[in-house]
């Protein structure tokens, strides 16, 4: 399963975000969107205003969403198993 994080720096929601990725094992790739402007431009002609940006194959949000995060870490956990 590939999810990725869009972040931005100096940003505490996305700090928040990837540390329950971190602590609840759900491998994610980062993508500094300060370095990408292409893909800030891609992101918000999606609708996205907000970082953290995270994108899973089933699903996308803004901000840090731990609901959806403990989500994210079942639906992995049921996909190992």
């Amino acid at each position: 399963m590939t999810v990725t994080v869009f972040t931005k720096p100096r940003c505490p929601q996305c700090d928040a975000t990837k540390r329950q990725l971190t602590k609840l094992g759900v491998p994610f790739d980062t993508v500094d969107l300060s370095e990408n402007p292409s893909t800030l431009e891609q992101l918000q002609a999606a609708g996205f205003r907000q970082a953290p940006v995270v994108i899973t194959p089933d699903n996308s949000w803004t901000g840090y969403r731990p609901d959806l995060i403990k989500e994210l870490a079942k639906s992995q956990a049921t996909v190992a198993a």
